[in-house]
């Protein structure tokens, strides 16, 4: 059961927009994503105009690799994944994305809850205002601001949740400081999966280091889909100086 190990040892995550991906371009980055070992599919986007089962039922059809339902919304529930993120943004003020959804959507999940995975979602600013505080109606945490970070994570992990996101948002200009991966690593026990901004491989080698057991890639794979390759080659590394 994925659940039970997610994501454990330090792992990288591809994560894809069933609005940004399909035929070719579905085809050869799972291609890629196969041949380099990488650990995760995450599936999932901040709008919706595509069918997320028809990405992941595809996404199983031509790989092994196994897939977590990364919602962006309601619309994009489904019992198709291996695991499902259950995502509270606690990093903004929103009540439907801390609770007013979950309501929502516990009777449909009511008989998956063997795949749940509740994750403290937070999102730091890194450049410019991207799509997910766009949608979210939230302001990003300053990353200058790494003490509300580290108190935002700990909060997360006393009210019980499993994994703390912190995510730059899609498009970011650059990725979650090292400072602040470090700092929530120094405060929390549960793992902690970084995404939004990476664009090399430099700093995927700076989040493990820092402490991230995850790392995410999503729109740096689609404009450099070998950034997979290396991502995953960083992984071994970082695995082996463990």
């Amino acid at each position: 059961m994925i659940k039970d190990d997610f994501p454990g040892k330090k792992s990288i995550a591809l994560l894809l927009d069933p609005d940004k991906t399909s035929g070719k371009d579905l085809k050869r980055i799972l291609q890629i994503a196969s041949g380099s070992g990488t650990d995760y599919i995450l599936v999932g986007g901040s709008l919706t105009f595509s069918s997320i089962d028809t990405l992941i039922e595809s996404v199983k059809n031509q790989c092994r690799i196994p897939v977590v339902l990364f919602p962006g919304n309601l619309l994009q529930l489904s019992l198709k994944a291996d695991a499902i993120l259950l995502l509270s943004l606690i990093s903004g003020r929103n009540p439907e994305l801390l609770i007013g959804n979950h309501v929502i959507a516990s009777p449909f999940l009511r008989d998956a809850r063997e795949k749940l995975i509740s994750v403290g979602y937070i999102l730091v600013g890194c450049g410019k205002k991207t799509s997910v505080e766009y949608i979210s109606q939230t302001e990003a945490i300053p990353s200058d601001k790494t003490e509300l970070v580290v108190a935002t994570a700990m909060a997360g992990e006393m009210l019980g949740l499993k994994m703390i996101y912190l995510e730059a948002g899609s498009g970011a200009f650059h990725p979650v400081p090292a400072g602040i991966i470090t700092a929530v690593r120094e405060n929390v026990s549960v793992p902690i999966a970084v995404g939004g901004g990476i664009k090399t491989r430099g700093e995927i080698a700076a989040a493990f280091k820092a402490g991230a057991n995850l790392v995410i890639l999503g729109n740096g794979c689609e404009k450099n889909p070998g950034l997979l390759e290396e991502a995953c080659a960083e992984r071994d590394s970082a695995r082996q100086a463990i």
